[in-house]
């Protein structure tokens, strides 16, 4: 089995939270203060624009030897060299996705209940994102998880699971005595004045769960 990276400090970019600064520049700054998987997220853009950034993503990503995952697209994660994909309920079904990546990569699904977690595992994921733990401002459609519903799949879990869904500096702690594996995290990061300080607090909390 592949091995399974750090999903401590889970990444995520959403253009929307950057506040007018450059995507490479503020992933940097997380790298710089511990991020430890960046996923790319670039629900607006042309495929010819994704496949640029996220070049230049994997090289970021690759000179602090952080894993890149792709959000949605297998054709840029295979034409990228990314680590994996993330796949939604309603993206392409996991068992899909493996027939056609191989075992090479690693797969996430989003899942908001048990449910959905156990499909995943069925399907071969190699990780969960469960949310929305806190309620989430970059998906309105996204229905509240809670930190009881997170922590009854973590119970059950025979894969990594990451919290996602409003996760802060503030409230990563609560994520993580829930079962979680990590946090993903895209706001709480990418939004606030000093990426980089922000980050660290983070990794402070997360050295406590290290087992």
């Amino acid at each position: 089995m592949k091995a399974q990276p750090d999903y401590s400090i889970y990444l995520v970019t959403d253009d929307g939270c950057l506040q007018g600064r450059a995507l490479l520049d503020c992933v940097r700054e997380a790298l710089e203060g511990g991020v430890t998987l960046v996923q790319y997220r670039a629900k607006t853009a042309s495929s010819a624009e994704m496949y640029a950034e996220a070049l230049q993503l994997k090289a970021l990503c690759d000179s602090f030897n952080v894993p890149l995952i792709i959000n949605d697209r297998l054709d840029i994660a295979m034409a990228v060299g990314a680590a994996g994909v993330h796949l939604g309920q309603d993206d392409l079904p996991c068992a899909a996705a493996r027939r056609i990546l191989g075992e090479d990569y690693l797969i996430g699904v989003s899942a908001h209940n048990l449910a959905e977690a156990k499909a995943a595992l069925q399907r071969g994921a190699d990780y969960l994102g469960c949310g929305a733990v806190f309620g989430t401002a970059t998906k309105a459609d996204v229905k509240k998880l809670g930190t009881e519903g997170l922590e009854a799949i973590c119970k059950a879990k025979e894969l990594p699971v990451v919290g996602i869904g409003g996760v802060t500096a503030d409230n990563y702690r609560e994520v993580r005595a829930a079962g979680a594996d990590g946090a993903a995290i895209v706001s709480g990061i990418l939004a606030q004045p000093d990426i980089r300080a922000t980050v660290r607090a983070i990794a402070r909390v997360s050295q406590e769960f290290t087992k």
